[in-house]
């Protein structure tokens, strides 16, 4: 068979040699479904298999193929049993390192015999070594046969394998024409492109890269044809954004039009007058909310910016204007939060809050279901509980989501569907104290309307930041027991040592156990997620009224809690956390006028990235700048919780190495709506395919 036109490409896999409805399914668990997608599974990485490295030329760290004779072979038995061979070239030696082995490969490995190995060298304690490396025996005259290109490294699934994928994409890339059967969805316009590559060029050179490829380029990914391919991913992923914007746009909305009396009591009950860029901000939301076409809008604020009270000024915006609103929270201590608030600001107004969490039973879930389908509350606050099926809403009018990042895509869109009705869709509100650095936000967030809290309320301290070893846990101590001496209340955070809640929970007990031993004088209480509502909310109240001294807490107190005489946070293994969960518990003091401080204590000795992320913790206060530094150590897909949800699988891009392209796909995202609609299919089936599934979020 041959494929000779467009078309051709988007024949399923099973048209290719090997592919039965078995191999089929694993590959479409990898997003492969037709022939283009094959061509557009891109590589991770690459090995040079086309050159024998000499021995004295070795680099730790690299994989690379050698040759060489074995001079001796020998059993060691140190921890546990493993074969070693002490391979040379002339020019030098390695030792092959083998730990799983057989009578019958000892006796193939014996002095003299000639080999053809490829693996990882690293340095070790006599030279350098390759542990488990592939290896060929050759006789004496026989020459190795050496790979006539780069061998490319794909993102693989269980049962389908690297020759698997390999001999696939070459089927695919014998099968397309060049200059023919690979559409070019990027007119010159677009992207001005010196490297003089087609898109089928770049391909062919991507899969199966030249000997003379440089290897350095390559890794990095900036070699001219990767950087080609990586503007067309961003611009598939920049227009579909606007695709949603434009979708979304064409729903109504309810035109909330009140007077803004609740607004105004509001405003005059609180003992603070909300900051400049407070009320910028809740005017533009004003103005969001009196469009016949649903806002969606993204609310940045640093930690203890203030975003809670815009909240509540939008939520009384809806609920004058005859809506519901709901309000969730990724965790129930946050919720709680922002219940408590919200209870205290709106209650006075006459207007009754409803909670819902996934722990509420029995006669007091069903009351609360009660109120939120009747219409009785207005404004209902809760955990992921909210979209459960049970939940049904009178008329839903806005969504207010906090820490958007922590809820995967699919819980949104379950949110926003409660108030779905006809072509009317609910008003969106998110807000983040994990500030999105810009040009993640120009290519992730292009759906959304943007604004920011740049300016915390007056009086607030910057907050000094130490390092200190665990070794010197005891002028930790001591420097506690002087803080609460003074009058001040401490935090003393255990974080996540493992992805369990009841690891976490028992870690805190026992620092618990061992402060009360340590501080007798103090009063030391405990929270952590296992305990129940009632007696987190006992804690918690406890501890603001201050009648604890030093509560010990899991990262479950990293967002939301508000204790203004806490001045005082120590974090054990600090190194253990990213940049924005260190800022979001440090956040949790300097909220008055005191001065206050954070202790990060780790565990010696710290590698490279963990020093880094502590370095930059006691360098500065600045949520953006924090952010742009976590970006660049984690990743966006980290950073924004999108792991799970495929929006920002990148495969050949770098929203960081790349960022300089992001203005020019912005411009060029622009010219295919205004000049090419007809691209923006083709666009997102290459490099998107289920991306518009998320289109209403």
């Amino acid at each position: 068979m041959s494929l000779d036109s467009p078309a051709d490409l988007k024949l399923p896999v099973t048209a290719l040699r090997g592919v039965g409805s078995r191999v089929a399914e694993k590959l479409r668990g990898l997003g492969i479904e037709t022939v283009q997608d094959l061509l557009f599974h891109l590589p991770s990485r690459y090995e040079d298999r086309t050159r024998i490295v000499p021995l004295d030329s070795l680099r730790h760290g690299e994989r690379m193929a050698i040759e060489g004779r074995i001079e001796s072979t020998e059993i060691i038995h140190r921890r546990r049993r493993m074969m070693l061979c002490h391979l040379s070239d002339g020019t030098g030696s390695i030792t092959l390192r083998f730990f799983h082995f057989s009578q019958q490969q000892r006796r193939g490995l014996s002095r003299g015999m000639r080999l053809h190995c490829y693996g990882e060298v690293r340095s070790g304690f006599g030279g350098f070594e390759m542990v488990h490396p592939e290896y060929q025996r050759l006789m004496d005259d026989e020459v190795p046969q050496m790979e006539e290109s780069l061998t490319a490294i794909y993102p693989a699934t269980e049962g389908i394998h690297q020759l698997t994928l390999r001999n696939l994409i070459d089927q695919a890339l014998t099968f397309f024409d060049k200059n023919t059967a690979i559409e070019e969805l990027m007119p010159a316009e677009m992207f001005h492109d010196d490297s003089g590559f087609t898109l089928a060029e770049a391909l062919q050179h991507l899969h199966r890269p030249p000997p003379d490829t440089p290897m350095e380029l390559m890794k990095t990914r900036q070699h001219p044809c990767q950087r080609r391919l990586a503007f067309e991913e961003l611009l598939a992923h920049n227009v579909s954004l606007r695709l949603m914007r434009k979708r979304i746009q064409r729903y109504a909305a309810p035109a909330m039009s009140g007077s803004m009396d609740l607004c105004r009591k509001l405003l005059s009950q609180l003992n603070f007058d909300l900051t400049d860029a407070q009320a910028r901000v809740s005017s533009e939301i004003i103005e969001d909310l009196r469009q016949s076409h649903p806002m969606m809008r993204l609310v940045q604020g640093d930690v203890g910016s203030g975003k809670t009270v815009i909240a509540a000024i939008a939520a009384l915006q809806a609920i004058e204007s005859g809506y519901q609103v709901a309000f969730m929270a990724p965790t129930e201590i946050l919720a709680e939060q922002h219940f408590r608030n919200m209870d205290s600001w709106l209650t006075p107004l006459d207007i009754e809050l409803a909670w819902l969490s996934g722990k509420q039973k029995g006669k007091a879930r069903r009351q609360t279901l009660y109120k939120i389908e009747s219409g009785k509350a207005g404004l209902v606050v809760g955990t992921h509980a909210l979209f459960q099926e049970e939940v049904v809403f009178d008329k839903l009018g806005l969504v207010i989501v906090d820490e958007q990042h922590r809820f995967g895509v699919y819980q949104r869109l379950k949110l926003m569907e409660k108030g779905t009705q006809g072509d009317a869709r609910p008003h969106q509100m998110i807000m983040t104290a994990t500030p999105i650095p810009r040009t993640l936000a120009m290519t992730a967030y292009t759906d959304l309307d943007t604004s920011i809290i740049d300016e915390l309320p007056p009086g607030r301290q910057p907050i000094t930041t130490a390092i200190i070893p665990e070794e010197r846990r005891s002028e930790v101590i001591e420097r506690t027991q002087q803080a609460c001496t003074q009058g001040h209340q401490i935090y003393w955070v255990c974080p996540l040592i493992e992805d369990s809640e009841a690891l976490q929970a028992q870690a805190a007990t026992e620092t618990e156990a061992a402060l009360k031993r340590q501080l007798p004088n103090l009063k030391i209480r405990l929270i952590h997620g296992r305990l129940k509502s009632a007696e987190k909310e006992q804690v918690m109240q406890s501890f603001k009224a201050g009648d604890v001294d030093l509560l010990v807490a899991t990262t479950v107190i990293e967002v939301g809690v508000d204790v203004p005489n806490a001045s005082l946070m120590i974090i054990e293994n600090a190194e253990r956390l990213g940049l924005s969960q260190l800022h979001q518990l440090r956040g949790r003091v300097g909220r008055s006028n005191e001065k206050s401080s954070c202790v990060l204590m780790y565990k010696s000795p710290l590698g490279n990235t963990a020093k880094e992320r502590l370095s930059i913790m006691r360098k500065t206060n600045d949520g953006f700048e924090i952010a742009r530094r976590d970006l660049e150590i984690r990743g966006p897909g980290e950073v924004l919780g999108t792991r799970q949800t495929g929006v920002l699988d990148l495969r050949i891009a770098d929203l960081i190495r790349d960022q300089e392209m992001i203005p020019k796909v912005a411009k060029a995202s622009r010219i295919v709506f205004d000049k090419y609609p007809q691209l923006i299919e083709p666009l997102l089936h290459r490099w998107l395919k289920h991306g518009l599934q998320f289109a209403e979020v």
